[in-house]
């Protein structure tokens, strides 16, 4: 059943008030079939979640964004791996953090030139005796990771993912995704991958050119904001959900669309391809889904689904806490 909601909220910021107005979206939930029935939903969460709100700034500029609510109501916010990438993320690209590959857990941060400076039997001691005092076996993962606050700028991504969601709701796709994609890919740039992807949404060639778009020697319209963000919703509703559907559906996994673990999947399927999620996910073996089939595949390589595959949906959840930290550091 369609359902029309509207959001107020009146916020206090450091050096300013910053008015939210209420902006009417229609969700759909076919488990909701009256105002009276909202209380007694157990998905509740998944149709909140779809509540997309307005930022009025200075009175004149409308920030669209949607909001968070499972992400902390079902404390994704607590879990070790996405509040390592927040730090990361934040980190300058001079620092690094020594850290547990297998779970992420912080042992030390530490100055970048410090650890080049060190030869190669100094950095092999020093992991040898991370392993030790934590009880480590020696063949586990531990990672010097750099800061990366460089690469993820967020000084003007505000207007850039307001207007990704604007145009992801004109094509009736969840905003979302379009929300989560634009923190993480190339934020507030245009840039290419050592693979070709480029634009936005990083896009590859041959994806771009299935979506619609001109991508040849003269033309790369992956380079225009909103015809690189039609594509992208066009990707994610044909083919990337159908496909994260069907490998659940086989598996007789029971998920709800709005579901924020079933987001993240599918945030895996646009990164990885389907066949290398599905590969992931025999490697693993679920007979459900939630929150643990994510953390699962956090840790399972199988395939080309390796470190950066498994990092994707993380730093999903990280950005998703720094967009909530930008948007509500308020002062009571």
């Amino acid at each position: 059943m369609r359902k029309t909601v509207v959001v107020t909220v009146l916020c206090m910021l450091i050096g300013g008030v910053y008015a939210l107005k209420g902006y009417s979206i229609t969700a759909l939930d076919e488990s909701i079939t009256s105002n009276e029935e909202i209380d007694e939903v157990d998905e509740v969460d998944a149709f909140e979640v779809n509540l997309v709100e307005t930022k009025m700034l200075n009175d004149s500029v409308d920030l669209f964004y949607v909001n968070s609510f499972q992400l902390y109501k079902q404390e994704w916010d607590h879990l070790l791996h996405p509040n390592f990438w927040k730090k990361i993320m934040r980190l300058s690209a001079d620092s690094c953090i020594v850290n547990i590959g297998q779970t992420r857990q912080i042992i030390e941060y530490k100055n970048v030139e410090g650890w080049k400076a060190l030869t190669d039997r100094q950095k092999d001691q020093y992991r040898d005796s991370v392993r030790k005092a934590n009880d480590l076996s020696e063949d586990t993962k531990i990672y010097l990771t750099t800061g990366k606050a460089d690469f993820y700028d967020y000084s003007n991504i505000l207007s850039i993912v307001s207007r990704g969601i604007q145009q992801f709701n004109e094509q009736g796709v969840d905003p979302w995704y379009a929300q989560a994609i634009l923190m993480i890919e190339s934020p507030g740039k245009l840039a290419k991958s050592n693979a070709g992807a480029y634009g936005s949404f990083q896009l590859m060639p041959s994806v771009a050119r299935s979506m619609g778009l001109k991508v040849n020697r003269y033309v790369d319209e992956r380079k225009d904001f909103d015809k690189s963000a039609i594509a992208a919703s066009r990707l994610l509703s044909e083919v990337c959900i159908p496909e994260a559907k069907k490998i659940l559906d086989q598996r007789k996994i029971i998920y709800h669309e709005n579901d924020l673990w079933f987001r993240l999947f599918v945030m895996h399927v646009y990164h990885a391809g389907a066949y290398n999620v599905a590969g992931v996910i025999n490697k693993i073996n679920p007979t459900e889904g939630g929150m643990p089939l994510i953390q699962k595949m956090w840790v399972t390589e199988n395939g080309n689904f390796r470190n950066a595959s498994q990092n994707y949906s993380q730093l999903a959840i990280a950005a998703m806490m720094i967009l909530d930290d930008m948007f509500w550091d308020c002062d009571a």
